[in-house]
């Protein structure tokens, strides 16, 4: 009986680096496709929170400006003017014209 000789195939370092360099992609790929699609979805959770934000705000100023027109109308302002003891007096305005 012969012996059988053993094949021994030799790698170069140059291989050794491709392999190792396509094992860690198909290791990274899948984990970074995960992590984006989660940072993705938390961006986008904070976007619509501050929409709603917006919304709320927007519907305060809404009411504060009308809270301010009604407190600047004509009628609210003779109201706090009686209230304070003053009156109107037509004969106490006095008109000013500029010339030009």
């Amino acid at each position: 009986m012969g012996k059988k000789k053993k094949k021994v195939v030799k790698t170069s370092k140059f291989e050794k680096l491709l392999y190792t360099l396509a094992v860690l992609l198909l290791v990274i790929a899948p984990v970074s496709i995960v992590f984006s699609k989660a940072t993705l979805a938390k961006v986008n959770f904070e976007v619509e929170k501050q929409k709603k934000e917006i919304e709320v705000q927007k519907k305060t100023n809404e009411s504060l400006a009308m809270a301010i027109d009604e407190l600047a109308s004509l009628t609210k302002i003779q109201a706090v003017a009686e209230e304070q003891g003053l009156s109107y007096n037509n004969s106490n305005i006095k008109t000013v014209v500029e010339d030009s």
